[in-house]
């Protein structure tokens, strides 16, 4: 949630800013800022009542103490009118602030003004590339897996229908030696691993900006305001929701692999065969809380911290910067890491490390207490640490021997699949 202060004080600088993101929010921003001067109006009114109600009180009070019922009786009769309004106006206050809550979770973090301007992907600009590409072509992945036994597709689809895959044998080792060799990867960089649940409530969700906008994309408990998680961000983040924390322990890194859940709305048709886009995938989160000030900065050694995956593995890649157009809801500023994939000839995201800043401390109503007692919300950052699946296919067609029929091993997966080289 952005700052109701930045509308209030810059509202033509804020307009400008979000409307990079492809969509005029002029009229909406018009409306928070009615209903934030109704409200102001009508809290200071209410004050002023409250005040005069307890100094209503008081005097009755002070004249009961003094046998004076009489007097009191016609203070109390004048109190009856002026109750009803205070009553009417606090139910009003309710109202107009729940409104300006629900059109405020609406609205998305500002761009940070070193986000390219654009509408849409091909706006976005490359920052560098790592690795030298020996593979310009390769069989898909799915047919390598296949023809290997590591992903039983037919079975998966008779078990929960399209869009879920079944590892199998070398091929769910493959993704169990991934997980463990990123996590471990990622502690010996400081970050604490937890093992969050895979179902939060509501508000969770809210906190971290997939709630209320992008409720389609979620898969919903039937019954319940429970969700399953799209990410290890959404726990990982709120792990601290509603708390003050000391600013001194800034910053807090924490990871975690979890399976994740989505339901890909709005997907239909695109890879629809293979394992790049899937309602259930595995994925390792690194989230860090921090300094405002260092947040930026932060935000280049978690771009670095998840890029050393893909070097480790020897997987080409490269580095993008989102436009404002393609820029996600809950962040100032995003870079993509986009790994190699010979079959498609191109290069595919398998990882989106973003600074959300305060916006996602704001929802969550999280705090940092500094020495002086001042209390400020800390930034936000979080990045895909990898997405595994997506990793598994670039490890298919990257590392498949052809002429062999063998899939080789990188080398530093090697200790975590029983020394295994080929399969």
């Amino acid at each position: 949630m952005i700052d109701i202060e930045m509308i209030r004080n810059d509202l033509v600088r804020i307009i400008a800013q979000l409307n990079t993101r492809g969509q005029d929010y002029h009229e909406t921003l018009h409306t928070i800022l009615k209903i934030d001067q109704q409200l102001r109006i009508l809290k200071t009114k209410n004050q002023q009542l409250q005040a005069q109600n307890n100094q209503a009180s008081q005097k009755i009070g002070e004249l009961i103490n003094l046998n004076q019922i009489t007097a009191a009786n016609e203070i109390k009769k004048a109190m009856v009118d002026f109750k009803k309004t205070l009553i009417t106006d606090n139910k009003l206050t309710s109202e107009l602030t729940e409104q300006l809550n629900n059109a405020m979770l609406l609205i998305p973090n500002i761009p940070h003004y070193s986000v390219p301007l654009g509408k849409a992907e091909k706006d976005n600009k490359e920052i560098k590339k790592w690795g030298k590409i020996t593979k310009k072509t390769s069989k898909p992945h799915w047919e390598i897996a296949e023809k290997l036994d590591m992903i039983d597709f037919t079975r998966a689809t008779k078990l929960s229908g399209s869009r879920f895959i079944l590892y199998k044998d070398k091929g769910a080792l493959l993704v169990r030696a991934l997980l463990n060799f990123m996590i471990d990867l990622h502690r010996k960089k400081g970050y604490c691993e937890f093992l969050p649940p895979l179902i939060v409530n509501q508000d969770i969700l809210v906190g971290t900006g997939q709630l209320p906008k992008f409720k389609e994309d979620l898969f919903q408990l039937k019954g319940t305001e429970q969700y399953l998680i799209p990410t290890a961000e959404v726990p990982l983040t709120n792990i601290y929701q509603q708390e003050i924390i000391d600013f001194a322990n800034l910053p807090l890194k924490m990871c975690a692999y979890t399976p994740c859940f989505r339901s890909e709305a709005g997907s239909a048709g695109k890879d629809t065969r293979g394992i790049i886009r899937l309602h259930q995938f595995n994925k390792v989160e690194l989230v860090q809380i921090v300094d405002p000030a260092e947040s930026y900065q932060a935000r280049e050694e978690l771009t670095n911290d998840a890029a050393a995956v893909l070097s480790a593995l020897e997987i080409p890649y490269r580095v993008i910067s989102l436009c404002t157009g393609d820029l996600g809801f809950s962040a100032s500023k995003t870079y993509d890491l986009e790994l190699w994939l010979p079959s498609q000839n191109c290069y595919r995201e398998v990882s989106s490390c973003s600074n959300c800043e305060a916006f996602q401390a704001r929802r969550m109503k999280l705090r940092a207490r500094k020495e002086n007692n001042v209390k400020i919300y800390p930034h936000t950052l979080n990045g895909s640490g990898l997405a595994i699946d997506r990793v598994v296919a670039a490890i298919l067609e990257n590392f498949y021997d052809e002429e062999k029929a063998i899939l080789n091993i990188p080398l530093v997966l090697q200790p975590y699949m029983n020394n295994l080289k080929v399969i």
